[in-house]
C-alpha cells in the first residue's frame, strides 16, 4: 500500500463516569473500540489514562470471580482499617482539603497498579487477547471519574 495516500491523525476524548463501590472495576473495552472505530486509525496507538490518584487502568480477563479475588488482594495489601499517615490532618501540610475523607489506603493500591495503559491498533482494530478486557479501577469510591483517552495513528484518505 502506498504510505503517502495515508496521513496521520490525534484524536482525543475524556470519559466520565460515576463509581458506585469502594473498589470497582469499571469496562471500558466496547466505549475505547469504538473511538477506535469512529477515528478510522487503521495503525496506530491508544492511550487511556486515568486522571486521578486513586485509580487506576489495568488490562484483565472480565471474570466476576476474578474480579472479586482483585479487589481481596487490594484490601489484603492495603486495608482500610490500617493507619496512614497521609489521613492525619495534624501531620500533613501539603494538597489538604476541607473535608477531605481518609484515603491513604486508596493512594497505597493504586501505587501497585498503573494510571494508564497504551494499547495497538492494527487493521482498524483495537488489540486484545482473547480474554483481555480494559478495566478503569476505582480505588477511593464512590466518585466521578475522567479518564483521558488519546488516540494516534494512520488514516486512509
Amino acid at each position: 500500500m502506498d504510505t503517502l495516500a495515508r496521513s496521520t491523525t490525534f484524536r482525543h476524548k475524556t470519559i466520565r463516569t460515576d463509581t458506585t463501590d469502594p473498589i470497582q472495576f469499571i469496562d471500558l473495552t466496547d466505549e475505547v473500540r469504538s473511538l477506535v472505530t469512529k477515528a478510522g486509525i487503521q495503525t496506530g496507538l491508544v492511550n487511556i489514562q486515568s486522571l486521578h490518584t486513586t485509580t487506576a487502568v489495568i488490562v484483565n480477563e472480565h471474570e466476576p470471580l476474578l474480579l472479586a479475588d482483585m479487589a481481596a488482594v487490594l484490601e489484603r495489601v492495603a486495608p482500610e482499617d490500617t493507619r496512614y499517615r497521609h489521613d492525619d490532618a495534624t501531620l500533613r501540610t501539603v494538597n489538604c482539603v476541607a473535608g477531605e475523607r481518609p484515603n491513604g489506603h486508596s493512594h497505597c493500591r493504586a501505587l501497585l497498579l498503573a494510571p494508564a495503559v497504551c494499547l495497538n491498533i492494527v487493521n482498524g482494530r483495537l488489540q486484545l487477547g482473547r480474554w483481555q478486557r480494559l478495566f478503569l479501577v476505582e480505588l477511593d469510591g464512590p466518585r466521578s471519574r475522567e479518564v483521558s483517552v488519546l488516540l494516534t495513528g494512520e488514516v486512509e484518505p
